[in-house]
């Protein structure tokens, strides 16, 4: 199994942790994985993106523009600036919340993400659009989102890893105090997940 993936979305919403657990669920099957991350911006609620790269052959852990295999986008402007890099025949897995960037605060500009949804649907096939707010409301947290998309990912086909891989993952690197919650994250978008 070879797979490319992006995450990205905006400090603090838990896309670093996101990838270590596809990374961990990845080693646990053996596969080599490469990863990297630019995670400077986070405590500025700025970009933050990681490149995954799984599988063999591999000798940079930077994704080049049009070899995604699947996007996971924790903020929708994010998910359409990281679009170059997606395949053709590749899937998008994104958060419908959008997050107001600080330069737009700043102008006083309006931004509710519902352009940046529309036009990941007129440009991907394979888009599946989580409705993150009303999920972590019926689970009891925020801090869910993460699952919430690696779960979506994992029922799109296309993360190429199961729930029970990320279920692994969770176990060994999340004390177990979260795993409950975490594990009703996996449980509420396997029973919701709409492709859009």
């Amino acid at each position: 199994m070879n797979k490319n993936i992006i995450l990205c979305g905006v400090g603090g919403q838990g896309t670093v942790l996101a990838s270590r657990l596809i990374s961990a669920a990845a080693m646990d099957r053996d596969l080599p994985v490469m990863s990297a991350e630019t995670i400077g911006m986070a405590q500025r609620g700025g970009s933050v993106f990681s490149h995954v790269r799984i599988g063999n052959g591999l000798f940079s852990p930077m994704i080049a523009y049009g070899e995604a295999d699947i996007i996971l986008g924790f903020e929708p402007g994010e998910a359409v600036r990281m679009l170059p890099y997606l395949k053709p025949d590749g899937a998008v897995v994104v958060s419908c919340r959008p997050i107001m960037p600080v330069t737009a605060a700043l102008t006083g500009s309006a931004y509710n993400g519902d352009e940046m949804i529309g036009y990941l649907k007129k440009k991907v096939e394979n888009l599946t659009v989580v409705e993150s707010a009303k999920a972590c409301g019926k689970i009891g947290s925020p801090k869910v989102l993460n699952i919430l998309l690696l779960g979506a990912a994992v029922q799109s086909g296309a993360l190429g890893l199961s729930e029970d891989d990320i279920r692994t993952a969770i176990k060994r690197l999340l004390p177990e105090k979260f795993h409950k919650l975490n594990f009703a994250a996996l449980e509420y978008i396997r029973k919701h997940t709409l492709n859009a």
